[in-house]
């Protein structure tokens, strides 16, 4: 037996069982299992977009303004999946019976590949956001790059390890009548349209980064 059905019959679903306190993401997500569907779907977007912005990186110097679009366009859909992500594991650490009944992700990508990957991600995007806010190369620029080779690591193994789930998660959501669905698409639309939003309000800035003699 899955274990959204075990939710549904228990009637935990939808944060009515012990522990199961109001929240932001339980509205949106109506409940642990909604929460793992809006965790799914953001990710399906957030790969998509990511596979677009690494396929700029072999030819960087052409594909630069489609890189840098691209990069604050990332900031909506990764602030959404870190927020996410974090209220279910806020939720689990505080113990919530539908989160913890869900159970805890494995002990290598708990202890080790999580943190690693939520500190490379920050790095990696916020090295960004410096060098878009004030452009030069040097040790930022370097960090950006060595940041982005571990989030790489990271990411690669994240992806492998929950790929089979959140394609479940998400192809889920393509079924109509699901309850919160319209929510949890209406949180992923909007977290792109600030992405959009922030990539076009900042984008004037990268300006130096076409110029030859940035230092």
């Amino acid at each position: 037996m899955s274990a959204s059905t075990d939710l549904d019959r228990t009637g935990l679903r939808h944060g009515h069982g012990p522990g199961a306190g109001p929240g932001p993401f339980a509205r949106v997500g109506r409940g642990a299992v909604g929460n793992g569907r809006l965790t799914a779907l953001t990710g399906a977007v957030l790969l998509l977009l990511l596979a677009a912005e690494g396929a700029t990186i072999p030819w960087i110097r052409p594909l630069l303004s489609v890189h840098i679009f691209l990069g604050m366009l990332l900031l909506g859909p990764v602030a959404l999946k870190l927020a996410s992500t974090g209220y279910r594991v806020v939720r689990y650490y505080t113990g919530a019976t539908e989160y913890v009944q869900l159970g805890p992700p494995a002990p290598l990508m708990r202890v080790l590949v999580a943190p690693v990957l939520v500190l490379s991600t920050a790095t990696l995007f916020g090295t960004g956001v410096i060098l878009l806010a004030v452009p030069h190369r040097g040790l930022v620029l370097g960090l950006h790059k060595a940041s982005f080779i571990i989030w790489f690591g990271a990411m690669g193994i994240h992806v492998l390890a929950y790929a089979l789930r959140a394609a479940r998660g998400a192809l889920a959501e393509l079924r109509p009548g699901s309850r919160g669905r319209r929510l949890r698409l209406l949180a992923v639309v909007l977290a792109v349209a600030t992405g959009v939003a922030t990539a076009a309000l900042t984008y004037h800035l990268a300006a130096p980064w076409f110029s030859p003699h940035i230092r």
